[in-house]
């Protein structure tokens, strides 16, 4: 079955056995962890361990596939990564909805002022009247926020899409720090990878180790398959303007979750299965995934510190910073996530594990989520005037406050 085909991979001694770091290659085999000094030296995926992040790509309709692929191949300017997420390719259960959804896409590229110069002398109606600025006032407006410039309502392919530009660099730090929990949120849950590559690959994996963790923190010790997948998805939306506005549909993580949980089990159990501080019950080999399956974690402080001390840099100095208040310490003898080059410790500190284990937890790691997503969400809103163009942005507006009228009015339709 492909759930034991998954396990396989990753209990066999071959799946880590190659390295790209000569300093420490069981340290990067083991756990995934690395540092973007590190991450540059992934050139190839000959480069990564075999068969390394075949949790990420997850299946869909074959012919919408192909028509997302195709839909890449009418873009002239290069794209390097590129993945399909939302409604428009993963059912939320809502038949409220239209019935062709705009498909969202992300393009990760290389040079973002080259690559909007080609896109607006091919395809200028995609943008406002913004590209009469030139490409480098799109680049900069861009850069604002969470770094990602937004086209949506395009007619292309047969399909109407929105699609986002991100600098490669840019994702990559995000997936490895969490400076926004922008992208990186969006890929805690399932997409569609169209167009792989290996350094956005291997900080994805971490990524999701990082989810996976700080859900761990957040939830008590037993919990169900369902209730840990409703965590992570849940995180990047705390916080995130939209919801507390109501332009976002109330319901949405639990339909994204109840409607995809054979795809969060394809991404997460792999990982799940390397963790040494979970143990579980029922089915957990079955696929689709056992509604009765339930797990436990180790509330021993020592792990729960391991997993503190592995969170992404840039939350885990907010956590430190946070925590070092409370408690009176210096975080400086604790937090090297600001120096370049560092590489996350593996053992959690004495600090480490003071924090896995304060009553405050919970409330601290939520209110850190919060500060993360809430500034970069609410710019990217902001500028969404800017870059869809007024008619366009109030369309899309329009359209969210819909589904989250359908749902207040019809709440079981959209479940």
């Amino acid at each position: 079955m492909l759930r034991i085909a998954l396990k396989a991979k990753v209990r066999n001694p071959r799946y880590y056995s190659s390295s790209v770091s000569s300093q420490n290659p069981s340290h990067f085999a083991r756990d995934h962890e690395l540092s973007e000094a590190h991450l540059r030296q992934i050139k190839k995926f000959s480069d990564l361990p075999t068969g390394f992040g075949v949790n990420q790509h997850i299946p869909i309709d074959d012919h919408l596939k192909e028509q997302l692929r195709a839909t890449l191949w009418k873009f002239r300017a290069p794209i390097r990564y590129a993945f399909a997420y939302g409604s428009g390719v993963f059912s939320q259960g809502s038949t409220s909805a239209a019935a062709k959804p705009q498909v969202d896409l992300i393009f990760g590229v290389s040079h973002t002022q080259h690559w909007h110069s080609l896109n607006i002398a091919q395809f200028p109606e995609h943008y406002s009247a913004l590209r009469l600025l030139g490409s480098a006032a799109v680049a900069r407006v861009q850069d604002l926020g969470a770094g990602v410039y937004f086209n949506p309502y395009v007619e292309l392919n047969g399909l109407v899409i929105k699609y986002g530009v991100v600098n490669i660099d840019t994702l990559s730090r995000d997936l490895l720090v969490w400076d926004t929990l922008y992208l990186s949120g969006r890929l805690h849950k399932p997409v569609k990878i169209l167009r792989d590559d290996p350094r956005v690959r291997l900080a994805n994996q971490r990524n999701l180790f990082s989810v996976l963790r700080t859900a761990l923190l957040l939830l008590p010790e037993s919990f169900s398959e369902h209730d840990l997948y409703t965590t992570i998805a849940a995180i990047s939306y705390t916080g995130d303007p939209r919801m507390q506005v109501g332009a976002e549909n109330p319901q949405k993580v639990s339909n994204i979750v109840s409607n995809q949980m054979q795809h969060f089990h394809r991404l997460y159990a792999p990982l799940i299965d390397t963790l040494p501080n979970i143990q579980l019950s029922g089915a957990y080999d079955s696929f689709p995934p056992d509604s009765s399956i339930s797990l436990k974690q180790d509330m021993d402080p020592v792990r729960r510190g391991n997993m503190v001390a592995r969170l992404p840099p840039a939350f885990k100095h907010k956590i430190y910073s946070r925590y070092a208040s409370l408690l009176g310490i210096d975080p400086s003898r604790y937090d090297q996530s600001a120096e370049p080059g560092i590489v996350p410790r593996l053992v959690g500190s004495e600090f480490d594990q003071m924090i896995a284990s304060h009553e405050s937890l919970v409330q601290e790691v939520s209110r850190i989520i919060v500060h993360t997503v809430k500034w970069p969400a609410a710019v990217q809103s902001a500028k969404g005037v800017a870059t869809a163009g007024l008619v366009k942005g109030i369309k899309y507006l329009g359209e969210k406050m819909a589904k989250r009228r359908a749902a207040l009015t019809n709440p079981q339709e959209t479940k």
